[in-house]
């Protein structure tokens, strides 16, 4: 017998509603994972994305049966930084720079390949170049700027109060290190930049090359998982990921990482430098409050959304828009800034802010203020990180033209 219209109205709104709950219920208890392999050639990238993502979504059904794994593949090392800021995956597989970013903004290291990576400068046997400082002036060979090994070598050498335009004549980049063998051999370079493993292979293989210059070693392959998750605990998941892994790859992952391992890595590669000519600079969240006390403007030199979210109280948003390097020596004609928006009193005081020691945009922008005539700036490299760290006010808009106190 066929139920009355009302009672399959009813009926048809209960259904929608348990559906719109198992919907809520599934969109809570995905799990986001991003895998990028690194430095790989590109099968082997297809080949470790793949055991990877079978791996974590074993793993993760293993400690939380409600999870649904989606998982993003990447080679865009520039782009996982900033979502590591934004702590936009649950789950991250990643090289040391981008775990080590992840580590400062809200993830825990869960475990690690057990052999690290290093970037080695190699040159040919029988070249007079015999350190670093006899490669200025010279060729350099690198891989692509999301390389671990070039991150490594821009960091220290930014580290050293220079860049790499600065050091060497000319720069040839490629995708794959062993290219770059080749690049020394027809002489088109005097000396190049690859992982210590692979600067090995070449020696064992019997080419004539060495090693003149070594950074620091940092983890290899490592995962990291958002510590505000509560779905899924380190331990939990660090145990069920390591039998998957052994499996295939007997003794080649340790769980005895920590955030200190990547306290090195996380100050390298995309930091911005320690300092700025005519600038002053600020990194104690307190003096810049004392500045804005003062009567000093902050400037956001953040995008909209970023602001939106969440900003110095006060605060006016001039957004830089960033398409140069994150380098010393970048080409500021690349870039968007409306200076005219810092006001007409070049005496006022300025603080400049962005997203923590690797923005550069707050770098940039003060430096295009003091090109622009304006003589109180002050660079506040933490930034806004910083001052929500800090425990200090801060405002969010939630629409366009209004805000309120978080």
């Amino acid at each position: 017998m066929n139920s009355p219209p009302i009672e399959r109205s009813r009926l048809a709104q209960h259904i929608g509603v348990v559906a719109l709950g198992m919907a809520a219920l599934a969109a809570h208890a995905q799990t986001r994972v991003l895998v990028n392999p690194g430095d790989q050639i590109e099968g082997d990238r297809v080949r470790v994305s793949s055991n990877w993502k079978s791996a974590l979504e074993s793993s993760l059904r293993k400690v939380d049966a409600a999870a649904a794994v989606q998982t993003r593949y990447s080679s865009d090392a520039t782009s996982d930084l900033s979502a590591t800021r934004a702590n936009m995956y649950e789950v991250l597989v990643a090289p040391a720079p981008t775990i080590g970013s992840a580590v400062r903004y809200g993830y825990v290291p869960v475990l690690g390949a057990t052999r690290g990576a290093r970037a080695v400068l190699v040159a040919p046997a029988d070249s007079a170049i015999g350190n670093w400082a006899h490669s200025k002036g010279r060729q350099l060979g690198m891989p692509g700027q999301d390389s671990v090994v070039t991150y490594l070598l821009r960091g220290e050498v930014q580290a050293g109060n220079t860049t790499l335009p600065k050091q060497y004549v000319s720069i040839y980049q490629t995708r794959f290190q062993d290219a770059l063998l080749v690049c020394l051999e027809v002489r088109r370079c005097d000396v190049v930049a690859v992982e210590q493993t692979v600067a090995q292979k070449w020696i064992d293989a019997g080419k004539k090359v060495k090693i003149i210059w070594e950074s620091r070693e940092v983890p290899g392959l490592a995962v990291a998982l958002r510590s505000k998750d509560t779905r899924v605990q380190p331990e939990a998941l660090r145990t069920a990921l390591l039998t998957e892994l052994e499996r295939a790859e007997p003794g080649a992952y340790t769980a005895a990482l920590s955030a200190k391992d990547f306290e090195y890595v996380s100050t390298l590669g995309y930091f911005t430098p320690r300092a700025l000519d005519g600038a002053t600079l600020v990194e104690d969240p307190a003096a810049v409050e004392a500045l804005l006390a003062k009567g000093a403007r902050y400037i956001d030199t953040r995008n909209t959304a970023e602001f939106g979210a969440g900003h110095v109280p006060g605060a006016t948003l001039v957004p830089y828009v960033e398409k140069s390097a994150k380098d010393p020596g970048y080409d500021a004609a690349q870039d968007q800034f409306d200076v005219q928006r810092l006001g007409a009193d070049k005496a006022q005081v300025l603080v400049f802010g962005c997203n923590g020691p690797e923005c550069w945009k707050s770098f940039k922008a003060s430096r295009a203020a003091l090109k622009a005539g304006y003589t109180q700036v002050y660079w506040f490299r933490t930034g806004f990180p910083a001052w929500r760290a800090s425990g200090r006010a801060v405002k969010q808009d939630t629409a366009a033209g209004t805000a309120k106190s978080a």
